[in-house]
């Protein structure tokens, strides 16, 4: 997971806005390549001064990637292909989580080299090769499926046909392309004060707030095993590399049941699990510690990407989309704030403010899926009702062809 805090709240709404207008396959790459140049300057900070700064400005270029790649996604695929997808992409999230702490110790190994202190080549080379990844992403993403190169004519031709399919009210067109969307701050304003939005991004809240304190206690659970620091790295790896191979099973499965809030209730379970034990276990236990973080890792990062796309799913419009797939992460992202004050250090090694904290998060997270769920299934039967056919033809999630996916 990508270690995002507050100063990337003020740039998703914005950044997904404009997307379109720039073109994602200038805006992503754009950002990616920013956030590596901004990346590298944290390896020449002298002073608490200057990193505050160059923080400040990382939080802008890396803000609008997660929300931009999302929104991207979704107009490349169906809804009901969706999850898939965001499990491979975060699939990359927990991965890093398990080697990205063996590849900084590799990188501090350089030593003082040019001046420059151990732990300032993390920042060097990890944002000389997040420069190079945007680089070569510009030349390799297309548009859309229109400009897709890789694809043949006939295949663009059926891609094209699908998307249109997915559409709501696609009999009150001309059978054609859907029409590009024209801006307008009513879109906006839907996706702002849209209350299931709201609902999945407290709940994705809580879940995100676990996960930046995962990797926060993970290495003391292993370290009261008995490993030294170094060994502790590579235990670390396993219960991320499991979480990883789970979270994309899970992913399947939302696909093809086309269920998203639903599969959450019970893929949280484990997680809520994990950390009812850990926060009651004595100092004693270290091994059933560090058992319960499987069920903590795989819980969390499994639910990440039905929640992720099932807001993504239930907005149509391409702007009520962008605004509200940034507004999710917007408001998720705070969860960072969270991890990092529940979890000092003279709380060490049990944590048991830290983890009944989360314990409480994530109880609350599963209600307000739970909430959403009802909710979504509140509208599907307002929709069967007639209660919203002033709505056909608008082609938007308001049409009654536009069902909720729970």
């Amino acid at each position: 997971m990508d270690d995002r805090g507050s100063d990337t709240i003020n740039s998703e709404i914005p950044s997904n806005l404009i997307l379109q207008k720039v073109s994602p396959k200038v805006w992503l790459p754009a950002l990616t390549v920013m956030w590596g140049i901004v990346t590298m300057c944290l390896g020449f900070v002298t002073n608490y001064t200057g990193f505050m700064v160059v923080r400040a400005v990382l939080g802008l270029t890396e803000g609008g990637l997660l929300p931009g790649i999302v929104l991207y996604l979704s107009e490349m695929y169906t809804r009901t292909e969706m999850a898939l997808r965001l499990g491979i992409f975060y699939t990359a999230a927990s991965l890093s989580g398990a080697f990205g702490g063996l590849l900084a110790r590799g990188l501090t190994s350089i030593g003082k080299v040019g001046g420059q202190e151990n732990w300032s080549w993390i920042f060097i080379i990890e944002g000389l090769i997040t420069i190079v990844v945007g680089t070569i992403s510009y030349f390799l993403l297309p548009n859309g499926v229109d400009s897709a190169s890789f694809l043949t004519h006939e295949q663009r031709q059926f891609a094209r046909a699908r998307l249109h399919l997915d559409m709501p009210s696609r009999l009150a067109h001309d059978g054609g392309e859907h029409k590009q969307e024209a801006f307008r701050w009513s879109e906006v304003m839907r996706g702002l004060f849209d209350l299931s939005t709201w609902l999945s991004a407290s709940a994705y809240f809580g879940i995100v707030a676990g996960l930046y304190s995962f990797g926060l206690f993970l290495p003391t659970i292993i370290v009261e095993l008995g490993y030294t620091a170094n060994e502790a790295q590579l235990w670390s790896v396993i219960p991320y590399a499991v979480a990883s191979v789970v979270t994309v099973i899970i992913s399947i499965v939302s696909d093809r049941l086309k269920l998203r809030g639903i599969i959450v209730l019970f893929v949280l379970i484990p997680a809520i699990c994990g950390y009812a034990v850990i926060a009651n276990i004595s100092a004693q236990h270290p091994k059933v510690k560090y058992g319960m973080t499987f069920l903590m890792a795989t819980g969390m990062y499994a639910s990440i990407p039905c929640i992720l796309v099932w807001n993504s799913n239930n907005c149509a419009g391409h702007y009520k989309r962008a605004t509200t797939t940034a507004l999710q992460l917007c408001i998720a992202n705070c969860g960072g704030f969270v991890a990092t004050f529940i979890y000092p250090n003279i709380d060490k090694p049990q944590f048991h403010k830290g983890h009944t904290v989360v314990l409480s998060l994530l109880v609350s997270a599963w209600f307000l899926v739970l909430f959403n769920v009802l909710y979504c299934a509140k509208k599907n039967r307002g929709k069967a009702n007639g209660k919203y056919d002033r709505y056909i033809g608008f082609a938007d999630d308001r049409d009654p062809e536009f069902k909720m996916i729970l």
